[in-house]
């Protein structure tokens, strides 16, 4: 009958909430958002009606900045609230220009160093608007700040010694560090950070849900693509796709999180198993000869069915409808703290990861990209229904309108 009731929410995002244990904090009921509710700012609406108005299901209107120069290169934004899945738009975005400033060895800014450096994240919300736009607020912050924490190996100061290396007996000689080996850590470590604040916050704040994060950040002539999710990014390129970032799902995760129920089966709390049958089991099966794969196989091979193999896959579905404890669609992300499996008491976060993917394109590389490129960043609802190369062929066909002397045809490249 627990099975039944399972497949009956195969299809549900979020499964349920429990209530958060531990500390002094004001009842589930009284909690406040640690933000309210908004639209990226960019967007410029100037009032709660506008903001009202963008979550209108029945006519879903296109918004877009009202002022496109306020965008970073003249980029730009649009949005649209889904057909009805939830009350509100819960993905967000944010774009930030900041920079990197080193003083010189004596805390002066003579011979100080600066470099500016451009971000854009995007949030897909699942469950409440909490985590979206707690990352939509914050991961920026932190992500500056992890960028200061290895400023003097992004900018070297003219004749000052390199940062001491250890050379005791274990650490015979220095390791050659490279910046992008840095700034992807930065970006790790951020992520990794910005994931522990929202469970600190959720006990005190009302932070139900989470999140997907998809980061482009423009430094020192690289761009970094930092994804945690089924968000996308690709480098349109006269007519052709150049993938900047890779899907994860349960479909791609699949190994991952069956590996992990392997080796720790009391994540599965004695409901689910780690095993993958070429088909759904029933007691039916019970004695038979069925083809299957443990966590560790890549192909099939035969196993006679015990009772505990009916239980439901850690991993079930296909494709788009592939669940993670036939909960949740995505498996990297902030929030689900406190997210369980439909009518269980086995929480889904140990096998989520916020730890992002970070690609790194070398902008200063003549063949790598050049200024007719562009870069399209969506959350998945756009690339269910639209390919990578059938994007980067609306992308050139409506730059085509532009004659190529026509200065304006920059604004959106």
């Amino acid at each position: 009958m627990l099975n039944k009731l399972r497949v009956a929410v195969y299809s549900a995002v979020g499964g349920q909430e429990e209530p958060i244990a531990a500390g002094p904090r004001p009842p589930a009921d009284e909690r406040l958002p640690k933000f309210p509710y908004s639209r990226p700012s960019f967007l410029r609406l100037a009032s709660e009606d506008e903001v009202q108005v963008a979550a209108d299901r029945s006519i879903r209107p296109i918004m877009v900045p009202r002022d496109i120069s306020c965008m970073p290169w003249m980029a730009g934004y649009a949005e649209a609230v889904n057909a009805g899945k939830s009350k509100r738009n819960e993905d967000t975005a944010h774009l930030h220009v900041g920079s990197l400033h080193r003083p010189d060895e004596r805390g002066s800014d003579t011979g100080a160093r600066s470099v500016p450096y451009y971000y854009f994240g995007l949030f897909d919300g699942h469950a409440g608007h909490g985590a979206s736009t707690a990352a939509a607020n914050q991961l920026h912050h932190i992500v500056h700040e992890r960028l200061m924490d290895i400023v003097e190996h992004l900018l070297p100061l003219d004749g000052a010694p390199e940062p001491a290396a250890r050379t005791d007996f274990f650490w015979v000689s220095s390791r050659e560090l490279s910046v992008d080996k840095l700034v992807t850590g930065a970006l790790e470590a951020a992520f990794n950070e910005m994931d522990e604040q929202i469970a600190e916050d959720r006990r005190r704040y009302d932070m139900r849900g989470g999140c997907t994060a998809l980061v482009a950040l423009f430094l020192l002539g690289r761009l970094y693509v930092a994804n945690a999710g089924d968000s996308r990014a690709v480098v349109c390129r006269r007519g052709r796709a150049m993938v900047a970032s890779h899907d994860f799902t349960p479909e791609t995760e699949r190994q991952r999180v069956r590996q992990l129920a392997s080796r720790q089966p009391s994540l599965c709390g004695g409901e689910f198993t780690h095993l993958e049958f070429c088909r759904r089991l029933t007691r039916r099966d019970l004695g038979q000869r069925v083809l299957y794969r443990d966590a560790h196989m890549t192909g099939w091979a035969y196993k006679t069915v015990t009772e505990s193999d009916i239980k439901f896959p850690v991993v079930c579905g296909e494709g788009k409808r592939s669940r993670v404890c036939a909960t949740i669609g995505v498996t990297r992300g902030f929030g689900d703290h406190s997210l369980r499996a439909q009518n269980t008491n086995v929480y889904v976060k140990p096998f989520l990861l916020s730890q992002p993917e970070v690609l790194i394109i070398n902008l200063e590389e003549e063949a790598a990209v050049t200024e007719s490129d562009v870069l399209v960043m969506a959350t998945d609802g756009l690339w269910d229904v639209v390919s990578n190369q059938r994007m980067a062929e609306l992308v050139e066909r409506a730059l085509g309108h532009f004659p190529a002397h026509d200065q304006s045809m920059r604004r959106y490249r």
